[in-house]
Formats: structure tokens, C-alpha cells, sequence
């Protein structure tokens, strides 16, 4: 059974930080590139950042770049994202997600989202 269980969420000021945690079952994480998205109400899902397998090459959306940094632990199933100098348009649900291709199969996983509230 695949789980990704997001955690870290919650309700922080203007310019405070969170950390958000996704840990990761029933998957072949080793391989995986594991990302993190958000939703805002209204607005369509959007990458937020992204971690490779292999190398931990990392990819960021501009609007986080210098502010977010994502990193991953192998040997625990997961992925994080520590997210400093929090603005309110940083409010969304962030997501978990969970990418990768073995057998010529590509398969994809999205975890349940975490709220992030973030008050000026």
C-alpha cells in the first residue's frame, strides 16, 4: 500500500518558518524524485520543488527560490521542505508527490496535503 503522509503544517506569521515533512511507504523511494506542491484556493496546483534520486539535484519555482530548501533522507523514506521568510502568498495546501520509473513504468503518487497558513 502507498502512503505518502505529509506533516509540518500549520499557522505561522509573516516572515516565521516551517518545516514540512513527507514520509514515504510502499514505494521505491531510493529511485524516486520527490517534489513538493502547493494549491492556493482558486489557483491551479504548482511545483514548488523538487529533489532527484540519485544526485539530490534540485529544482526550485522562482518565487521560493533563496527562501525554501528541499532535502531528503534515504534511509528514513523522506523528504522535506524547510520553508524561511514565510510570505501570506506562501498560503496554500502543500503537496507530497513521488515520481519514478522502473520496468519501463512510470508511476506517480500524490500524498493527502498539509495546510499552510501564513498571516501578515
Amino acid at each position: 500500500q502507498v502512503q505518502l503522509v505529509e506533516s509540518g503544517g500549520g499557522l505561522v506569521q509573516a516572515g516565521g518558518s516551517l518545516r514540512l515533512s513527507c514520509k514515504a511507504s510502499g514505494i521505491n523511494f531510493n529511485i524516486s524524485t520527490m517534489g513538493w506542491y502547493r494549491q492556493a484556493p482558486g489557483n491551479q496546483r504548482e511545483l514548488v520543488a523538487t529533489i532527484t534520486s540519485r544526485l539530490s539535484t534540485t529544482n526550485y519555482a522562482n518565487s521560493v527560490k533563496g527562501r525554501f530548501t528541499i532535502s531528503r533522507d534515504n534511509a528514513k523514506n523522506t523528504v522535506y521542505l524547510q520553508m524561511n521568510s514565510l510570505k501570506p502568498e506562501d498560503t496554500a495546501v502543500y503537496y507530497c508527490n513521488a515520481v519514478y520509473f522502473q520496468l519501463a513504468k512510470a508511476y506517480n503518487y500524490w500524498g493527502q496535503g498539509t495546510q499552510v497558513t501564513v498571516s501578515s
